[in-house]
C-alpha cells in the first residue's frame, strides 16, 4: 500500500527532508526494521543510510546487506537527494527495498 505524501519537506532553507519507505525484499533472512517510514535529509549519502538500517536492525559486521531501488543496488556515494529525484513514485515516495542477497527478491 502506497501512501500520500508531500514532494519535500524543508526545515531549513539549505536541508530538504525526504520521504522513504524502508521495506525488507521477498524472501530476505535479515530481521525487520522496528518502523519503515524516514524522514531523511537530502543531503545524507546512501553509504549514510545504510549505516542507519543496519544499526536499527542490529546486523553483525560480517553479514550482509543490499539496498534495492527499483530492483538495482544504488551506488553508495549517491546522495539521497539524487536516488530521490531519480527513483521516486507518483505518491513522492522513495522507495527502498533490503536484502541479504544481492539479487531482488530471488
Amino acid at each position: 500500500m502506497k501512501l500520500q505524501s508531500l514532494p519535500l519537506i524543508m526545515t531549513t532553507p539549505s536541508r530538504a527532508q525526504l520521504h522513504v519507505i524502508v521495506e525488507k525484499a521477498p524472501k530476505a533472512r535479515v530481521p525487520d526494521l522496528d518502523k519503515r517510514k524516514y524522514l531523511v535529509p537530502s543531503d545524507l549519502t546512501v553509504g549514510q543510510f545504510y549505516f542507519l538500517i543496519r544499526k536499527r536492525i542490529h546486523l553483525r559486521p560480517e553479514d550482509a546487506l543490499f539496498f534495492f531501488v527499483n530492483n538495482t543496488i544504488p551506488p553508495t556515494s549517491a546522495t539521497m537527494g539524487q536516488l530521490y529525484e531519480d527513483n521516486h513514485e507518483e505518491d513522492y515516495f522513495l522507495y527502498v527495498a533490503y536484502s541479504d542477497e544481492s539479487v531482488y527478491g530471488k
